[in-house]
């Protein structure tokens, strides 16, 4: 009777530490969950002018709305020169070039709290474009 008890008891444990575990897991992955920054760009500028987020993981969205060839995105902590591809967070670039009246992601990108600027070389717009991530 012992022992059948000491199985119980050892199963029951497994069982809750797992579904603990489990439910620690959720909710780190839904902490860590990607979101999307939607930008549109039309000839010669970003529609949002600014944008606030708070700091996470995001993928950006780029649409090409009337632009009469192919767009980019380029993303740049606020103070480090723009025109240095080091200085580029590539994983911000669209994975593709952005035709006209279409729209492209790039690849997920960790944002830390701080000031960031974004513009397109191909377009091209302005670099006064802020992203401000709280």
């Amino acid at each position: 009777m012992k022992k059948v008890i000491t199985v119980v008891a050892i199963a029951l444990t497994t069982f809750f530490s797992g579904n603990a575990q489990n439910s620690m897991k959720k909710e780190a992955m839904m902490k860590d969950a990607v979101k999307t920054i939607a930008l549109e760009q039309t000839p010669g500028e970003f529609t949002q002018k600014t944008v606030t987020v708070s700091e996470g993981t995001y993928v950006f969205e780029i649409a090409n709305k009337g632009v009469d060839h192919n767009v980019g995105f380029v993303l740049v902590e606020k103070g480090k020169d723009v025109s240095k591809p080091e200085n580029h967070i590539q994983t911000a670039y669209v994975t593709s070039p952005v035709g006209t009246n279409s729209s492209e992601t790039s690849k997920p990108t960790k944002l830390k709290k701080g000031e960031y600027v974004y513009f397109c070389p191909l377009n091209p717009t302005s670099t006064d474009n802020t992203l401000i991530v709280e």
